[in-house]
């Protein structure tokens, strides 16, 4: 009974060690030791609260789909870098975390996806990393500095690389700058000042929202897009933001409120509020078009079974296969024929004895009749 006991022992000391092996692998680290130049002083502060990366907007992080962060000093010839990297769980969550750093009075950079900057500050992000960087003082390589060490970040796999389509549709004449903002959730929401609110967009639905503002001649309108999962949702969802303006007015009485239209194109609900007249509400609205057939990865080029000339060279390829296949099997049948007659002649190829042949003897019947037509003119004489 012992020997059983042992055996039942072993397997649960297995079973746990299979188990304790499987434990999930952490992340790797986000920032290098080096880059360009420049060296990490000390080791990195690494964490997984979204408090520790920004204490004042943790939940929005959170939101976007916080993961980790890290921050790091590091020096270069006297000089002084200090870098904060956020990491998310996809692209999307980089993306929108960056648009809500970047002010309008910053310039677009060229580093990473997409990068801002304002004095020594630099955000840009690459991938699901969103970077803030600090300089002690600019130089003429900052840029390329930045743009190396986004190089080195290491890069999500799969689709979570994808960045969401939706910004893609704010109309270009009239924005303002850095002023675009997208959102996944009702906090976001909230902190741009969007003129619908997150009751009405209703997130548990599946709803992202980007917004942009934009110069009119009478100051300045937001253009908010609102994209759910199907054309369905986004009508049921259209009816309810436009009554909810009617009735707003109702409440406000002799308050004149500003100009606020709406439609849906597709999934997407178009939204033009603020100060503007309906004819350039009318434009704004007009400029966004959803288009179904859209995509990012589509092949344009021409590949070898699309082209006919490639089509006609195969062709006469197979011709002269098929021709050759041909030649080899007539010479290999007529080759195999006379060989078997000069080794083994009369045993399979013309064997006179056992082949029979019907012959009518023609020229015999043509002298027999002849001669004896002569003998009975002979006797007829």
């Amino acid at each position: 009974m012992k020997f059983p006991k042992l055996i039942f022992v072993l397997t649960v000391l297995l079973t746990a060690a299979a188990f304790a092996g499987e434990a999930p692998r952490a992340a790797p680290g986000i920032l290098p030791n080096q880059f360009a130049g420049w060296e990490i002083a000390g080791s990195p502060h690494a964490s997984k609260d979204p408090a520790l990366a920004d204490p004042v907007n943790a939940a929005l992080l959170k939101e976007y789909g916080f993961t980790d962060f890290e921050s790091a000093a590091y020096t270069h010839d006297n000089r002084k870098l200090t870098v904060k990297a956020a990491r998310f769980a996809d692209t999307s969550g980089a993306y929108g975390a960056f648009t809500y750093y970047k002010m309008p009075q910053m310039l677009n950079e060229k580093i990473g996806d997409q990068g801002a900057s304002l004095n020594e500050r630099v955000v840009f992000y690459r991938g699901s990393i969103l970077v803030d960087a600090v300089f002690e003082k600019l130089t003429a390589m900052s840029a390329a500095d930045l743009r190396e060490l986004a190089g080195v970040l290491p890069l999500p796999s799969g689709s979570t690389r994808n960045l969401p389509g939706l910004p893609a549709y704010l109309p270009k004449a009239g924005y303002v700058k850095n002023t675009a903002k997208y959102a996944i959730g009702p906090i976001g929401l909230e902190k741009v000042d969007a003129p619908v609110p997150a009751q009405l967009v209703d997130f548990n639905a599946g709803a992202e929202v980007v917004l942009g503002t934009y110069q009119t001649s009478a100051g300045n309108a937001t253009l908010m897009l609102i994209n759910y999962p199907t054309n369905q949702i986004a009508a049921e969802h259209l009816r309810r933001i436009e009554a909810a303006p009617a009735q707003s007015s109702q409440q406000a009485g002799s308050e004149s409120p500003q100009t606020f239209l709406a439609k849906r194109t597709g999934p997407i609900v178009v939204i033009a509020a603020g100060s503007l007249s309906q004819n350039q509400g009318k434009g704004l609205l007009a400029a966004v078009n959803y288009d179904a057939d859209v995509t990012w990865n589509e092949n344009t080029y021409v590949t070898k079974k699309d082209n006919l000339a490639n089509l006609l060279v195969n062709i006469i390829i197979l011709c002269a296969i098929l021709i050759a296949f041909a030649g080899v099997a007539g010479l290999a049948f007529g080759g195999i024929r006379v060989l078997v007659k000069r080794i083994l002649p009369e045993r399979i190829y013309d064997r006179p004895g056992e082949m029979e042949f019907i012959a009518l003897h023609l020229s015999e019947a043509e002298s027999q009749g002849s001669d004896s037509q002569v003998s009975s003119s002979i006797k007829a004489v």
